[in-house]
């Protein structure tokens, strides 16, 4: 068995058709869900690009792998899916992006060259590289991984100083000035960009080429498209393919947070931006024609599956590392724990005959982005590995069988970096927030202030702090108890193995260690011998 794990960045769960969105229509990615299981409550590990993917990667809470924000490197030695899946015999492959930063000073002091074939693993979460693409400007990020992209874009005409700035993320306005992509006022405007050579369709061509390379062993593609995060710039004709007529009510509660925390996020630049609703009303349309784009090179990617036969063989996973507040709550960018932020899109194909039951249904069960390793673990033929693994196996959803879930799931969001923190005079050491939600109630812990509390089955738009209500003390109090004990647990004992700890509770001391027996005949009634050298009269 294979696996094709496909993650686009940013996208929204409500913003595909098969979740039920009515302002879009995304067919390809519909007909996806149709032949496997949609996960209609599934939540990422932190609403943040880095942390979030160093999560999937690692199976593993934000907490445990310690990458809390974006360009925080995923410490050497921390071990991920990548390196347990080798271990069985399977390549784990990158075709796009990871956001991994590495462990650089680590690597120094262990003495290990991130250019050896050791060293270029952790480098890149466990993955072997068949092609990265970050896409960021390299005049200032020399970490930004598209040199691929690039030259692809230089081998068809189009050249620069950096291609992917001024061809994919540049405009030309209607006097013939270039305009960029990072001023939102640029969006309605095509790419330079054809759309046969976008990032999105050439991500997508190399996730062809990399299965069609292909022979008998198994693999797992990783393949990770860049789109529709940010710069919101699309290839014509997906820049007007739709207008703010198309774009569903913004959600908004009128007047100001009651939270002191949201009070100050809303104040933020990102934040304020977006709340203007001239923006909102050219950004959001394309970032719909970005959604569109994808849908359409699933739609060429489903196509060679089943036509070169590789459906029979592989799991298909498509998921998103979070959402994009899109001007709701008053809000830009991703961020926080809102459903338009941490919920994320999950479909999960499962090509085995166990799965036929459950083909084109749909769960609410709650679902965590770590559970992908240890779902691929498993279908693999890979032990389990709950010391590593804190997430769980989706396979007896997969295949319908009766089992006990979990009744509520973690997200992590670590706003050190953030401006809202500073007028609060939160300590970066506290600038910490965790999300517990039980299906119904949205509960946040905010270190050094009052909790948050959503009750989403009153209030599904999530526009009701109840965090200082009197009345919700009972929720408050249950919620803030699941929080004490998920953090109670044992997030870092990995290296021991449950059967090897109890071998070792069975086997008490180690040989050769006796502790507390009075005499020899208490060691002897306990079933130990001491060595004879030890016992022996002296000659």
């Amino acid at each position: 068995m294979n696996v094709l794990w496909i993650m686009a960045d940013q996208l929204r769960w409500d913003y595909l058709s098969c979740y039920g969105a009515t302002h879009i229509d995304t067919p390809n990615i519909d007909r996806l869900a149709a032949k496997g299981v949609r996960f209609d409550r599934a939540y990422v590990q932190s609403p943040i690009c880095g942390p979030s993917r160093m999560s999937f990667y690692t199976g593993r809470y934000v907490r445990s792998h310690g990458a809390t924000w974006n360009g925080f490197p995923l410490r050497v030695g921390e071990p991920t899916m990548g390196d347990h899946l080798r271990d069985l015999g399977v390549t784990s492959t990158l075709v796009g992006k990871t956001h991994m930063r590495p462990d650089l000073e680590g690597m120094a002091r262990l003495g290990l060259d991130p250019e050896s074939e050791i060293g270029a693993r952790v480098s890149e979460c466990g993955f072997e590289v068949f092609v990265r693409d970050d896409g960021t400007n390299a005049a200032i990020d020399k970490n930004r991984h598209a040199e691929d992209y690039e030259a692809y874009l230089r081998a068809h005409g189009m050249g620069g100083e950096t291609p992917w700035e001024e061809w994919a993320n540049t405009a030309i306005a209607p006097d013939g000035s270039k305009k960029s992509g990072w001023l939102l006022e640029t969006a309605p405007l095509p790419a330079r960009v054809p759309k046969e050579h976008s990032e999105t369709a050439w991500l997508t061509t190399r996730g062809i080429e990399f299965i069609e390379a292909q022979g008998d062993a198994p693999w797992l593609c990783h393949l990770s498209y860049i789109k529709p995060h940010w710069p919101y710039l699309a290839p014509a004709p997906y820049n007007d393919m739709y207008s703010a007529s198309d774009l569903p009510p913004v959600n908004r509660r009128e007047g100001e947070h009651s939270h002191p925390l949201m009070r100050e996020w809303t104040k933020t630049r990102i934040c304020e931006s977006f709340s203007r609703d001239e923006v909102r009303d050219i950004v959001a349309p394309v970032y719909m024609g970005l959604i569109k784009e994808l849908d359409d090179q699933m739609g060429r990617l489903f196509d060679y599956l089943e036509s070169s036969g590789r459906m029979q063989d592989t799991m298909v996973v498509f998921c998103s590392d979070h959402g994009d507040n899109m001007g709701d709550h008053w809000m830009g960018e991703k961020d926080l724990f809102y459903d338009c932020s941490a919920r994320i899109p999950l479909i999960v194909y499962d090509p085995r005959a166990e799965a036929d039951a459950t083909r084109g249904t749909a769960t609410d069960k709650l679902i965590e982005g770590i559970d992908l390793a240890p779902t691929f673990q498993e279908l693999i033929g890979g032990s389990a590995l709950p010391h590593i693994y804190e997430g769980r196996a989706l396979t007896p959803l997969l295949h319908g069988q009766d089992t006990e879930w979990r009744d509520h799931c973690i997200s992590e969001y670590d706003y050190a970096t953030r401006d809202a923190r500073r007028p609060l005079g939160v300590d970066q050491s506290d600038a910490r927030l965790v999300m517990v939600f039980d299906g119904r109630w949205k509960y946040i812990h905010a270190e050094t202030m009052r909790p948050m509390l959503f009750d989403l089955e009153t209030d599904p738009e999530e526009l009701h702090d109840l965090g200082d209500s009197d009345a919700h003390r009972a929720e408050l109090d249950r919620l803030r108890d699941l929080h004490f004990a998920w953090a109670r647990k044992h997030h870092n004992r990995i290296t021991r193995t449950p059967e090897m700890i109890e071998r070792m509770t069975t086997g008490r001391e180690p040989p050769g260690i006796y502790i507390a027996y009075l005499d020899q005949e208490e060691l002897e009634a306990a079933g130990l011998t001491m060595p004879p050298h030890l016992t022996e009269p002296l000659p």
